[in-house]
């Protein structure tokens, strides 16, 4: 079985928690997909919260081919091979996870395929992009900074899957404390599932302080 938080990984935009100021009713992300013509875009910020959901969700609902490479184990063979598949779709997306760890000779390589259109790269990073991502393909992509989750925000999140999750809602367990579950995630959305995943198979009822503590 997959872990929850692969399992919670929301399918519509409406799901998404968190990041109201891109993804809201006024968002420009929200706008981008009702628009459907999308740039490319360097998702910028902390672990957990949302960025290779949000390149997903942005694929999926504008009908986008979906490739994906992690910037820790791809090199330019595997690049250009993408580039080469993506030339049979119209405006597939290309997401890299930690897209900072690609040297310049490896962006370079992405330079051509995104000002001809081939692919629309989304590319994640945990590092300022003004820094870690080169001048050239930095100037053809939209930059978005998501933000630490809220604890609300978490809640809302756990709370889905308790409800939701198939493996989960039969225990029929509640959140009676979360201040040790939110202040263990910091802010990080994986976090906070896979702790709920681990404590709510210890629970009896429901989840606390102390039981986050004991399984953490």
């Amino acid at each position: 079985m997959q872990p929850l938080a692969e399992r919670m990984r929301p399918a519509r935009l409406d799901d998404f928690a968190g990041q109201q100021h891109l993804t809201g009713a006024d968002g420009i992300i929200r706008k981008i997909i009702e628009k459907g013509a999308l740039p490319s875009m360097i998702f910028w910020g902390p672990p957990g919260v949302g960025k290779t959901t949000l390149a997903h969700l942005i694929a999926r609902e504008t009908k986008r081919a979906f490739f994906t490479l992690s910037a820790i184990s791809a090199g330019v063979k595997e690049v250009r091979e993408i580039i080469e598949k993506a030339k049979t779709e119209k405006g597939a997306v290309l997401f890299i996870d930690e897209i900072h760890r690609f040297n310049k000779g490896q962006q370079d390589a992405l330079l051509g395929a995104v000002e001809n259109g081939t692919i629309v790269l989304m590319g994640a990073t945990t590092e300022n992009p003004s820094f870690e991502v080169n001048a050239a393909l930095l100037s053809r992509c939209q930059v978005y900074t998501l933000k630490p989750l809220s604890d609300d925000d978490l809640l809302q999140m756990a709370n889905r899957a308790l409800r939701e999750d198939e493996a989960l809602k039969n225990k029929k367990i509640s959140i009676e404390e979360h201040r040790a579950l939110f202040a263990i995630a910091g802010g990080d959305a994986r976090k906070v599932l896979n702790l709920l995943e681990l404590a709510a198979e210890a629970a009896d009822e429901a989840i606390t302080d102390k039981l986050v503590m004991q399984v953490a």
